[in-house]
C-alpha cells in the first residue's frame, strides 16, 4: 500500500497529478494532507519529503517526490499509464516534461484556486503564448495520436492527461476561451469522476492563502 502526501486540494496543482493518476488506474493508496502555506522551501515537510515539498509518494517508507518522478515510478509497475505505441509514448513523455518545466507565465498569472470562477480578461502576450502552446499540444495529441478513440490526449487515459489536468482547471477558473478540440478535452477531464471528487473536497477546505485568493479583481471578478 502506498502513502501519498498531498497539499491542499483547492490550491495544489502538483498534488492533483499523481492523485488523479492513481485514482484512475485503481492504484490503492492512503492519502495524507498537509498545508501548502508558504510557497518556498518548507522545513516542516522535510520528514515526509526529501525536497520538503509535496506531493511525495511513500512505498513502504521509501520516498519518491516530484509529480513526474512519481508517475514514472508508478508506470514501471503499471505500464498502461503510458501509451503503448513507441512514438506516441515518446510524444507523451515530451509534452509531460514540457508541462513539468515550462509555462511559468501561465502558472504565475493563473494559480489554481478551485473556489474561483472568473469572468476572464485578455491575457498578457506572455500568458497567451503559454495558452497557445498548450492548445497546440492538446490538438496535436488528439489529432495525431488518439486515433479518434475516447476523450483523452493519446486515446486511453495516460500520465499526459494527469499532468495537464490542473491546466484544465486553470482554463475553467479564469474563463479562457478555447478552440473546439482543446475545449472538448478540458470538458472531459473536468467531468472525470475523480476530478469531481477532488473538486468537492476542495470546496470543503477552510484554509485560505492570500496569494491564491487575490486574483479575482484582476481577472474580471467572479461570474
Amino acid at each position: 500500500m502506498y502513502d501519498l502526501h498531498l497539499g491542499n486540494k483547492n490550491y495544489s496543482s502538483w498534488s492533483l497529478r499523481p492523485w488523479l493518476l492513481m485514482q484512475h488506474f485503481g492504484v490503492p493508496f492512503v492519502e495524507h494532507m498537509v498545508s501548502v502555506a508558504g510557497r518556498d522551501y518548507n522545513p516542516a515537510l522535510k520528514p515526509i519529503a526529501g525536497n520538503a515539498r509535496v506531493p511525495c509518494l511513500h512505498d513502504d517508507g521509501f520516498q519518491i517526490w516530484d509529480s513526474l518522478a512519481i508517475a514514472e515510478y508508478l508506470a514501471e509497475r503499471h505500464p498502461q499509464m503510458w501509451p503503448a505505441e513507441r512514438k506516441a509514448r515518446a510524444r507523451a513523455r515530451s509534452v509531460c516534461a514540457e508541462m513539468h518545466s515550462g509555462f511559468m507565465h501561465l502558472r504565475k498569472a493563473m494559480p489554481m484556486n478551485l473556489k474561483l470562477r472568473l469572468k476572464g480578461k485578455p491575457a498578457s502576450p506572455e500568458v497567451q503564448r503559454d495558452i497557445d502552446r498548450i492548445v497546440e499540444i492538446w490538438e496535436d495529441a488528439r489529432n495525431n495520436f488518439a486515433g479518434g478513440d475516447g476523450h483523452w490526449l493519446f486515446g486511453d487515459f495516460s500520465v499526459a492527461d494527469a499532468m495537464f489536468a490542473p491546466v484544465a482547471w486553470r482554463f475553467h477558473i479564469y474563463n479562457v476561451a478555447l478552440p473546439p478540440v482543446a475545449a472538448a478535452w478540458r470538458d472531459a477531464v473536468l467531468a472525470h469522476p475523480a476530478m469531481r471528487e477532488w473538486y468537492a473536497a476542495a470546496l470543503l477546505e477552510t484554509e485560505a492563502h492570500a496569494h491564491y485568493d487575490g486574483l479575482a479583481d484582476e481577472y474580471g471578478g467572479p461570474r
